[in-house]
């Protein structure tokens, strides 16, 4: 059942919180924390597991990516060979295109890994009903269990602050309690102590990619190796009024009321992250080791309490955003009964927006590498499709809430993902395309991978795609153009999207006609029927190579603009590519063409809403801009259905909220919040037969599991609420019916203002725009057609008219029956 929040004790505080009534059975019912860098599974219960990973504990090394370039260079690849592929297209030949692209893939990107677990062990302990809550807002998971005459209550938390899994155990009787760690990785060190336990590992110098595991096992460097020594280490310090007992495997801690843990991690890989040359080069494993037992030593030493409130203070400054659909928000919810199988899907919606910014908050935090195809969270040695950075959709929607919501701690690491991909693009591009800039493909990990994958023989339907460094720049863009901050675009974003904006120019090439566009070019993830009727993906100009290289040199002259920087000679090329640029097609049937020949998609439901790019995320292809292709785009989304799995969803209802088709979006969130009742460890097929849905801790799944999704559903439900896209502000643009209340707090408007708005029978009652720039802003505000002009003065809060608004909605339906 649910309780509301005055009915529940644990939450004085009036927050939003989920509750379970057991402790999980399997990894995918465990509640998920994390403060960017340790991420924490856990299972609760009397056995007191967490799963535990670092985000940058992956396979591989730093030099992985310029020695396979080294080898692709050497088998062939290269400007030359890809004269001979463009040659071979413009013949017609999509056979030989093929054979002569396998030369361009390296091996497979590496792999995010599990660390180990955590196991703190109640002894006779039995769990309470509900057996586990976990709090959106302040970030900690609540237990309460009984032991022989009496109660232990545990509060668990990964805190940014202290660097540190927390764990609080407080009992009016004594208990015992017993602590261990372990890993699958290849452990080098056991430390038991009476007051910590500390455990050395290193991590594999090269992945063994799921589907390729027989063929690529995982492979450790051997003694007396030279290179890269992926050591890391995690300690678990402890503070207690009981007496510790200590094993070879682990402690036990008998006559307890009190016991405090503390955890933290570190690895070499980490100091590479950061830029710390000399250090991740030169440091030993004792210094390494340290670093992680004094923090935690020193998390053990304070006061629960003090940890606990900086904790959750910090995650309150982190986090803007606020929904309340249908006007209910704070509570504690039932997972199973209010969501998974609720009927109030206004409630629904909220918890999966909250749950989406609780889940970024998480797994993404300055300082840390990206959120990964699972965030920070896995558990297996050969994690589906790797637990990489899939950037052809998947990792831009992991980040399309952050500056719309924002959440600008949670961007940074992307920011410092697409750097170091520039940095090993440029090589990329440079020596295998011939061309300025940089360039990414379809997959990248931790080091940087910016290498086509594949190993020669991987579909180039997924495989070869030259953009994927196009797109990470347009997500650096939306951090602009949410946040206004001019020095943040200076300094670092403007160097990237320079680099992008070159290669996409020396990418482009002419056609007969003098037409520009892309060759070798496919559209992830599909393919067509060639001439012989047999299937490709390798064609002439796909319609979203088209979108997102026109969207970037828009973005690039605007950004030029702003920064009123002399690029004399980069203006006169992209205009003259703007001018010169392939028109996107219009099939027979009205579609827009997803290649500029009109040909047959072999999966014409794809998962992948590509071709529709310039609608959503990106602004180029509106009803008042090219109504043309506008409505080309939407007889192509509607041609491709509903269904398939989480990310497609979340895709989808974006889509659908930012032409102003509520009804449908809501429809969709209703499929994508369906309970997924399958094997959560089987991997489902990709062509959208069998569809995903939720698990039973409310990630999304394909199956198996990713993250995208559910980092995607804010974003998407925000689009619902309000838009900026355009120079105007859009209000309840794609108001479902069944939302016929609600408030929502801190949603971004593009040039950098803050929208908070509320609503009552489904009508604009309320609505404030905050200006955060230190220089005045005047915006135009539309509600259901109507529009009013606001002007927000330099850090003011400004109430939108909305009599203004509805007086003239009322007029205009007045002349309307008047006629």
């Amino acid at each position: 059942m649910s309780l509301s929040a005055a009915e529940t004790p644990s939450n004085p505080a009036r927050t939003l919180q989920l509750c379970w009534p057991a402790p999980a059975s399997t990894w995918e019912e465990a509640a998920p924390l994390g403060n960017g860098r340790i991420g924490a599974m856990a299972f609760g219960g009397a056995s007191g597991r967490y799963a535990l990973n670092d985000s940058t504990l992956w396979s591989g090394t730093p030099d992985g990516p310029a020695t396979a370039l080294r080898d692709v260079l050497a088998a062939g690849a290269g400007p030359e060979r890809l004269a001979e592929i463009r040659a071979a297209l413009d013949a017609g030949d999509v056979r030989t295109a093929e054979e002569l692209l396998m030369a361009f893939e390296g091996p497979y990107s590496q792999e995010f890994l599990p660390l180990g677990d955590l196991e703190v062990h109640i002894a006779d302990a039995v769990t309470a009903d509900p057996a586990r809550i976990l709090d959106l807002d302040e970030a900690v998971l609540i237990e309460t269990l009984t032991v022989p005459g009496g109660t232990v209550r545990r509060r668990s938390w990964v805190s940014a602050p202290a660097q540190a899994l927390i764990v609080e155990i407080e009992s009016d009787v004594e208990f015992t309690a017993s602590v261990a760690l372990t890993t699958p990785l290849r452990g080098v060190g056991l430390d038991v102590r009476s007051d910590r336990i500390a455990l050395d590992v290193v991590a594999p110098i090269d992945g063994a990619p799921l589907h390729e595991s027989s063929v690529h096992p995982l492979r450790y460097a051997e003694e007396g190796d030279e290179g890269f020594d992926a050591f890391a280490a995690v300690a678990a310090t402890w503070r207690t009024d009981g007496l510790a007992e200590v094993t070879p495997t682990g402690t036990t801690i008998r006559g307890a009321r009190r016991l405090l843990i503390a955890l933290s991690t570190s690895s070499r890989a980490a100091s590479w992250w950061a830029g710390a040359d000399e250090e991740w080069r030169t440091a030993s494993r004792e210094a390494i080791r340290d670093l992680a037992r004094t923090r935690a030593d020193a998390a053990a030493s304070r006061d629960a309490s003090a940890l606990f409130d900086e904790h959750v203070a910090d995650r309150r400054r982190l986090v803007r955003a606020r929904f309340a659909i249908g006007g209910r928000r704070e509570g504690t919810w039932d997972v199973d009964h209010d969501i998974l199988h609720g009927s109030d899907p206004s409630l629904k919606a909220t918890v999966i927006a909250e749950f989406g910014v609780y889940l970024l908050a998480s797994a993404s935090r300055a300082g840390s590498p990206a959120a990964n195809l699972q965030g920070i969270w896995n558990d297996q040695l050969q994690p589906a499709w790797s637990s990489n950075y899939t950037i052809n959709i998947n990792t831009e929607m992991n980040y399309w809430s952050a500056p719309l919501l924002g959440m600008d701690d949670s961007l940074e690491p992307l920011l410092a993902l697409v750097e170091k991909l520039a940095e090993n693009g440029t090589d990329v591009a440079r020596d295998l395309y011939g061309a300025r800039g940089w360039v990414a493909h379809h997959n990248s990990d931790v080091w940087g991978w910016a290498l086509p994958v594949g190993g020669g023989h991987g579909a180039p339907s997924w495989a070869i795609w030259m953009l994927g460094g196009v797109w990470l720049s347009h997500n650096l863009w939306d951090a602009y153009e949410f946040g206004g901050d001019v020095d943040l675009l200076r300094t670092r974003i403007w160097p990237v999207l320079r680099g992008a904006v070159e290669f996409s120019l020396d990418w482009l090439v002419p056609d007969a006609d003098g037409r520009l566009r892309t060759s070798p070019s496919t559209s992830p993830e599909n393919s067509f029927f060639a001439a012989d009727g047999e299937g490709t993906a390798i064609g002439l100009t796909s319609a979203s190579d088209l979108l997102l290289i026109q969207g970037l040199l828009e973005r690039a002259l605007t950004a030029i603009d702003a920064l009123a920087v002399d690029e004399a000679g980069l203006v006169a090329e992209i205009e003259q590519a703007l001018a010169a640029l392939l028109p996107l097609t219009i099939r027979a049937d009205g579609r827009i063409g997803e290649w500029s020949a009109d040909v047959a998609e072999v999966e014409p439901l794809h998962r992948h809403m590509t071709p529709m790019v310039g609608v959503y995320p990106l602004d180029i292809t509106t009803r008042e801009r090219t109504p043309e292709l506008f409505d080309a785009a939407v007889r192509l989304l509607d041609a491709r259905g509903p269904g398939a799995m989480g990310w497609s969803w979340a895709w989808k209802i974006a889509l659908r909220a930012r032409i102003g088709d509520g009804e449908t979006a809501a429809s969709l969130l209703d499929e994508a919040l369906t309970p997924f009742d399958g094997d959560a460890t089987r991997h489902g097929p990709v062509d959208g037969s069998e569809w995903g849905g939720l698990l039973p801790n409310l990630f999304s799944t394909h199956p198996p599991f990713q993250i995208d999704a559910n980092l995607g559903f804010p974003a998407a439900i925000a689009e619902m609420l309000v838009q900026s896209h355009g120079g105007v502000v859009r209000l309840l643009t794609a108001l479902p019916a069944a939302w016929t209340q609600g408030d929502a707090q801190g949603i971004g408007v593009r040039t950098g203002l803050v929208a908070d708005l509320a609503w009552s029978d489904g009508a604009l009652i309320e609505a404030q725009l905050h200006n955060r720039l230190t220089d005045d802003r005047t915006v135009v505000v539309e509600h259901r057609g109507s529009r009013v002009s606001v002007h927000v003065p330099a850090g003011a809060t400004v109430a939108v008219p909305v009599a203004e608004l509805t007086d003239t909605l009322a007029l205009a339906a007045g002349g309307r029956d008047a006629r």
